[in-house]
């Protein structure tokens, strides 16, 4: 129904922003990655997915096609809601993800708060058909690399107290200054900002 959306960006979080189209507000829910993308930017376009259940209604945005493709997909998956295939999104890049189910690696999704092993089978099962026919643009993905060091980093900070949330933003904040910093940088770093 709704395409994508363009306009001023009024208020960004992580999980969610809202556009100004015309002067209606839209709040438009987001993955990290898509929030990586666009946090600086004072007008964006984001691809989205309208979700319309009994009790709500929601629109989902995505910096790229990809991770719509991706979102989709993810949805479709008996037990994977929106909110889950968001967090998938904001855990693990789109090739990532797409590699994982391609090698049946569900310990990639179990890693992903809120997805057991009885779910990450299901939906590499449920998927990887789907998966063989995606066709993925490598330029707008996390790399594996990215992703090793942000995850050392943030199990890191965990286990010393730090606010889960508070720790994903500053190392987000530190990889997208920072391209060749290893764990240890990454975390001196990320503890002067949490």
């Amino acid at each position: 129904m709704i395409h994508f959306i363009e306009g001023n960006i009024e208020e960004v979080k992580p999980t969610c922003i809202v556009i100004n189209v015309g002067g209606l507000g839209y709040e438009v829910h987001i993955s990290l990655f898509t929030y990586e993308k666009i946090k600086k930017l004072a007008k964006c376009r984001l691809w989205t997915y309208f979700l319309v259940k009994e009790d709500t209604q929601q629109l989902y945005g995505f910096y790229d096609q990809d991770e719509k493709s991706i979102f989709t997909l993810l949805i479709t998956v008996s037990g994977i809601g929106a909110s889950t295939a968001q967090s998938i999104l904001s855990s693990l890049g789109t090739n990532e993800i797409k590699n994982a189910v391609l090698s049946g690696n569900a310990p990639k999704f179990t890693s992903v708060k809120g997805i057991g092993g009885k779910t990450a089978q299901r939906l590499i099962l449920e998927l990887k058909d789907k998966m063989l026919k995606l066709e993925l643009n490598e330029e707008n993905i996390f790399t594996s690399q990215d992703n090793k060091l942000k995850d050392e980093a943030l199990s890191a900070l965990l286990t010393l107290g730090f606010n889960k949330v508070a720790a994903e933003k500053a190392i987000n904040d530190i990889l997208q200054e920072n391209t060749d910093l290893s764990t240890e940088e990454i975390i001196r770093l990320a503890l002067k900002r949490v």
